[in-house]
């Protein structure tokens, strides 16, 4: 029997090793129109970024020596230009341009597919590029040797394009990436994507998301990169990574069926509509195994396999079925991994199938033991049988193994019940006692099983506030650091005597960090009556990741002073807090810069993804410097320098003199007036003191109060009183209530601080908080529910401070 393969590398070559390993006697002549029919086509951005620095180790088999082994015809640069199916016959032009034809019994089509390159005017301007196979690379790999590339954009944010987008990096260049949709990398969805897009920023890479390119111009300082919305970017070399579409003109011109989704029609047995010719790889389509709609599938692992599969049915008769692919992917996205196997929920939605989805953020490991990196995993399955559709993993470590995990138990039609039966290898370097899979598993089992039902960050953002209740369980520490807006902080070793606090009339969202301990809060409310409650998928760390806008990137801050000398080297300490998740990082933090003096500097070292963001956040509120931070390989470095207090310079007819406020009132837009100005008074290094009498003291009670013992008149005045400073009206506009909790809304969307934040400011400065010891007495207030930084004192102690203030304020 005579075949003939056209196109080498995955999938022809495959075929054509695969034949001759079963049948000796078979002529296979393999016609491919560039130079190289074996190389490794996915190592390509690292040969160009220099992680692959010998080009030959591109090249897994040379023309010539693949044909010595398997015997096989090998034509390089010769190019099947038709197919004349009746006569069973290719057409085939030779480099030089003459033409022969060339019989076959059987015809294998693997021509691949070719990248997109829309006819956008300047295109073909030197600089820009696109990638698929090796002579492309050539060509990018002598442009950038032979010029200063300092400025990368590309196009398109597939796997190839962040791949691009890492390796320029990697030779220095800034990256820009230009995208049409709203995320990176289209297999996944929109709140794993998030967790990238925070990646790529971190790595100071510019994200243009949402945006369409018109035009391309070149100019005497490189090219411009031209917007739809008018927008312009610059560069010196771009790359074109919008896709690729099957390389079908061959098949079409000899009249083979196209299928609907625009490769070649193959039924089961990979067999055109002509009975002696078959297709494989990325030029053909064929139906999703969970879907059976036929789809377009450009991934090496599928394509080999077709070629195993061809190689025995077009030797035997058809015989072998091809099962079809899900669509398994991973890539490297700097130091992180993305892997996605099966359907994400946006197209679930968009194919019609109910499903219900969860979201977990376990580590790749034991936590006690060292390294531990985290990883986020969302799974979508069927609401009432447990199928699983698909799995999404974002990662740093042991994503590999998970998503593969999970592929083969989407391909043998598994559940989710499936995944927490599989039994993995354990040892605290390698996972945990309760594996990553394991526990994606079990938490879909509680939403199918009505132990929990699930909310998403979507309802959280859309919820009705006149309808909903937001209900934070994570620490005070973890609250005071940032919440989704609105939402009221009680923490889970608190919430049974708290209940009273959750409103039954309202749907409660509850979130902790990932989920867990939501999932807690969620049955301990579940078992005391509540029912119209339910768990953020994710936690508050899916939610800020999918709500957080794309920005972008500055340059590193540099080590010198405001005068651009350099800066002399400090006392380095060293905190390692790997493994922690938050608030863990961060308070431990704390701990060492609390005992630091001002100029000293502490290196923190974690791999909690969100420290980043926190450790800045705590550097604007405290007033301490960010001197720099990095991350790699999942970790990240963080140094902090000591600072003194800033001074906000008051003016004021006497310096050397102290400040008083007497705070009488117990109205929230007065109290936040108070600490605003406590807290600039205190800036300028001067006393201040505030005296909390009546109804002011209910200012600086705790959020958390222990059980006390009072009398009735006590206990009177605590039902009526407020509980604590989240409890305060406005003096003005108040409405029930709603007026407090609106101006908290707006003064968090705006990033101004709280009023508890000001408090913890005013304490920090040095303010001195002074409770009337006569109005507890009145009004039954003790002393364990108050705040533990205040001092309790009569009329004597504040006439003392007062006397040596040269302003005195009653509020």
């Amino acid at each position: 029997m005579k075949i003939v393969i056209i196109g080498g590398v995955a999938g022809g070559a495959t075929t054509a090793a695969r034949i001759r390993r079963v049948d000796e006697t078979a002529e296979i002549v393999l016609l491919e129109r560039g130079k190289y029919i074996s190389y490794a086509n996915c190592g390509l951005p690292y040969y160009i970024g220099n992680t692959i620095k010998e080009r030959e180790k591109l090249f897994v088999q040379t023309p010539e020596a693949f044909s010595k082994r398997f015997m096989v015809d090998v034509r390089t640069e010769n190019e099947v230009v038709a197919i004349d199916k009746e006569q069973k016959q290719v057409i085939i032009k030779r480099k030089d341009g003459s033409q022969y034809n060339e019989t076959y019994d059987r015809l294998v089509i693997s021509t691949g597919a070719a990248p997109v390159r829309p006819p956008l005017q300047g295109i073909d301007s030197e600089g820009i590029f696109t990638l698929r196979n090796v002579n492309d690379t050539d060509k990018i790999k002598a442009f950038i040797d032979s010029h200063e590339v300092k400025r990368a954009v590309v196009v398109g944010a597939g796997f190839i394009g962040l791949e691009m987008a890492e390796n320029l990096h990697a030779l220095g260049a800034s990256v820009s990436i230009v995208e049409m949709a709203n995320q990176v990398m289209a297999p996944i969805d929109f709140s794993m994507a998030a967790l990238v897009h925070q990646h790529l920023m971190e790595k100071k890479v510019n994200l243009y998301l949402e945006k369409a390119v018109a035009s391309f111009r070149k100019t005497a300082k490189g090219i411009e990169v031209v917007f739809a919305d008018g927008q312009v970017i610059e560069a010196d070399v771009v790359i074109l990574s919008i896709g690729v579409r099957p390389e079908t003109s061959l098949a079409q011109a000899a009249g083979l069926t196209i299928g609907k989704a625009g490769g070649i029609y193959v039924n089961e047995f990979l067999q055109t509509s002509d009975e002696h010719i078959y297709a494989i790889g990325d030029v053909i389509e064929f139906p999703h195994p969970i879907t059976g709609k036929p789809w377009l599938n450009y991934l090496a692992g599928p394509a080999n396999r077709q070629g195993r599969i061809v190689a025995e049915n077009l030797l035997y008769g058809n015989q072998k079925v091809y099962e079809g692919s899900i669509g398994t992917s991973i890539a490297k996205v700097f130091d992180m991994t993305v892997a996605s196997t099966g359907l994400p929920a946006k197209k679930l939605k968009q194919e019609g199938i109910v499903f219900l989805s969860s979201t977990t953020h376990p580590s790749s490991h034991a936590g006690y033991y060292p390294n531990a990196l985290p990883m986020s995993i969302k799974i979508t399955f069927d609401p009432q049988t447990g199928r699983l559709y698909g799995a999404q993993i974002v990662g740093y470590d042991g994503v590999d193994k998970r998503i593969d995990e999970m592929a083969l138990v989407i391909k043998k039609n598994g559940t989710v019940y499936d995944l927490t039966e599989v039994e993995q290898a354990y040892a605290p370097p390698f996972s945990s006692a309760k594996d990553p899979v394991a526990l994606a598993g079990y938490v879909a089992e509680n939403i199918l099983k009505d132990k929990v039902k699930p909310a998403y960050w979507r309802d959280v953002q859309n919820a009705d506030p006149n309808t909903s209740f937001l209900l934070d369980v994570r620490t005070v520490d973890e609250y005071s650091l940032g919440s989704i807006p609105g939402a009221v902080n009680i923490p889970l070793d608190e919430l049974r005597e708290h209940l009273s606090e959750v409103p039954t009339d309202k749907t409660v969202y509850i979130f902790c960090a990932v989920g867990l301990r939501g999932y807690l809060a969620y049955r301990i409310l579940a078992q005391h009556g509540f029912t119209n409650i339910r768990n953020v998928s994710g936690g508050y760390k899916t939610y800020l990741a999918a709500t957080s806008p794309v920005t972008l990137q500055k340059q590193t801050i540099k080590e010198v002073n405001d005068d651009g000398s350099a800066r002399a080297a400090f006392k380095v300490v060293q905190v390692d807090a790997c493994g922690l998740q938050c608030p863990g990082p961060i308070l431990k933090m704390k701990k060492v810069v609390d005992k630091l003096t001002p100029g000293e500097q502490v290196e923190i070292i974690a791999t909690d993804p969100g420290f980043l963001r926190d450790a800045a956040a705590w550097c604007n509120s405290t007033g301490n410097r960010l001197v720099s931070q990095e991350s790699s390989g999942g970790k990240s470095v963080t140094v902090i320098q000591k600072e003194e207090a800033k001074a906000c310079k008051l003016v004021s007819s006497q310096d050397s003199k102290g400040k008083t406020f007497i705070m009488f009132s117990d109205d929230l837009d007065k109290a936040l007036a108070t600490f605003v100005l406590a807290n600039g008074a205190a800036a300028t290094g001067q006393k201040v003191t505030i005296f909390f009498t009546f109804w002011g003291l209910n200012v600086i009670k705790k959020l958390h109060k222990p059980q006390v013992e009072k009398d009735i008149f006590g206990k009177m005045f605590g039902m009526m009183l407020p509980g604590s400073s989240m409890s305060l009206k406005l003096s003005k506009m108040s409405m029930g209530g709603i007026g407090g909790r609106m101006m908290r809304y707006i003064m968090h969307r705006k990033g101004i601080d709280s009023l508890e934040s000001l408090r913890d400011q005013a304490l920090e400065n040095g303010v001195e908080f002074i409770a009337c010891q006569m109005s507890m007495d009145v009004m039954g207030v003790k002393r364990e529910e108050l705040l533990d930084e205040v001092t309790v004192g009569g009329v004597a102690t504040y006439m003392e401070r007062a006397d040596n203030a040269n302003i005195n304020l009653f509020i």
